[in-house]
């Protein structure tokens, strides 16, 4: 590779990718003697945890999740039942109060499938959440994927992929009228002298009248430190892709070969431009799995020894949910032919794009996952992660776990002083919101972002002399 040099050198964001579940992305690995993932109903599992990871100075913690089941393989759930593979999975909303509770600037990242929320309920459970944690949390935008779904929420199917964003487009206008455009900043005064806590000609009702949800009254929840959290999306279809240049913060993208992946940074940056934002603005984040120790030999022999647990079947199973597609019917030589589907799109299109066989498939799931594996000593895969931050132009990574929680461990002990001591990650945490950690450009999302034509002026910058007058402008911004 040739490494396009950065000056200043950018220093790595890092999120560990985690799942309220056993399996999560490499799968079977909950067999392995050291392995406590099991223990992910514990809630002391995930308060060790977050504590571990801010120890690490970890950027956030990025919790993903499904509503469904991975029951394409093999047309039933026998596999998916018997290695965990996302199953049983909880809620991870529930998780986020009790880990902010024991960290102090660790973030979170809360996965939650819009297609099954209602816009108010969702905007209140995270402008609570971003009031419990101090600015610490952040939404992983998703519109779903999983015909099981439909059918436990009792619909008869998934919507035309593009319709969905366009749900999506409408749900997140109407969630940034709730946090955005209900309260003024200075509404709540809290004053026992004259019994006034809320300044009534500050809270405005929101009108909102559209194709797919409708909405009128005030929003429950006083602005919060970030009042919008950090917006995390991961769309990389057209139409996704033009959603998520519009409105996310941090991007998550799929990984295979560092010249593929240059490549869609470069068009991510540059639609982000035509949306009207800066280049840079979107921090882009890649999925990764490391095996490390003292010395290479000694992480060559626990990758030896994980592989002794991971199932590559597993994976299969995650992947055919993934694509839409049993790939159990194919042979290991035969080629998977491109088959259209409601799916991921970006993962399906690549059996339009490449020649690819179970085999193939497999062998890139040597750990049941199919993220990039960097292996070897702290030195060694510090070296390789800058390199290939540098060549590609992202931001950072997601750290997935093997063996929990020795995973983490091991990259903390081994990794992140190896890239403090080359200066290419943080030494102690900024104070701020989980937003000013990330972007530097203070707790709400900058007026570049479409948020902006949503947000009600504060009393210090628009004259009111009546309630009437401020009733009349709200209108006007939320309709």
């Amino acid at each position: 590779m040739t490494i396009t040099s950065h000056l200043p050198p950018k220093k790595i964001l890092l999120n560990a990718f985690d799942m309220h579940s056993v399996g999560h992305i490499n799968h079977g690995l909950w067999a392995h003697p050291r392995d406590e993932s099991h223990r992910f109903n514990s809630l002391s599992y995930w308060t060790d945890l977050a504590k571990t990871l801010e120890k690490g100075l970890f950027d956030g913690l990025f919790i993903a999740d499904i509503t469904g089941v991975y029951d394409v393989y093999q047309n039933n759930l026998d596999v998916t039942l018997k290695e965990s593979v996302q199953l049983p999975s909880h809620d991870p909303a529930t998780l986020i109060s009790a880990m902010a509770a024991v960290t102090e600037h660790l973030g979170f990242g809360l996965t939650v499938n819009l297609s099954y929320e209602t816009p108010y309920q969702l905007a209140r459970r995270f402008a609570t959440l971003d009031h419990l944690t101090e600015g610490r949390i952040g939404w992983n935008i998703v519109t779903g994927y999983l015909d099981s779904a439909e059918r436990l929420i009792g619909n008869q199917g998934l919507k035309a992929h593009d319709l969905r964003y366009d749900q999506a487009e409408e749900f997140l206008q109407l969630c940034y009228k709730f946090w955005e455009g209900s309260w003024q900043d200075d509404a709540v005064i809290k004053d026992k002298s004259r019994r006034i806590f809320t300044d009534p000609q500050k809270v405005h009702s929101i009108r909102h009248h559209g194709q797919f949800y409708q909405s009128e009254g005030v929003f429950q929840v006083a602005p919060s430190k970030q009042r919008t959290p950090v917006l995390f999306q991961a769309g990389t279809s057209p139409r996704g892709l033009q959603f998520a240049t519009r409105h996310a913060e941090a991007m998550f993208i799929g990984a295979d070969h560092p010249e593929k992946v240059k490549v869609q940074v470069e068009k991510i940056r540059h639609l982000a431009q035509q949306q009207g934002r800066s280049a840079d603005e979107i921090k882009i984040f890649v999925g990764i799995t490391v095996v490390t120790g003292a010395t290479d030999q000694q992480a060559q022999e626990k990758l030896a020894e994980y592989r002794q647990y991971a199932s590559p079947e597993a994976g299969l199973a995650h992947y055919s949910s993934s694509v839409g597609i049993d790939l159990s019917q194919f042979t290991d030589d035969e080629v998977i032919p491109y088959r259209q589907s409601n799916s991921i799109v970006s993962v399906n299109e690549k059996f339009k794009q490449q020649q690819i066989t179970i085999k193939d498939l497999k062998d890139q799931h040597i750990l049941g996952g199919r993220y990039p594996l960097f292996v070897g000593s702290g030195a060694s895969v510090a070296e390789q992660l800058i390199e290939w931050l540098d060549f590609t132009g992202i931001d950072g990574f997601n750290l997935t776990r093997t063996v929990a929680p020795e995973s983490h461990q091991d990259f903390i002990e081994y990794v992140i002083p190896e890239l403090q001591q080359r200066q290419r990650y943080k030494t102690a945490y900024e104070t701020g919101s989980l937003r000013q950690k990330l972007a530097g450009q203070g707790d709400r999302l900058p007026e570049s972002h479409p948020v902006q034509q949503f947000r009600i002026s504060s009393l210090t910058t628009t004259p009111k002399s009546t309630k009437q007058q401020a009733s009349r402008q709200q209108s006007i911004v939320t309709q």
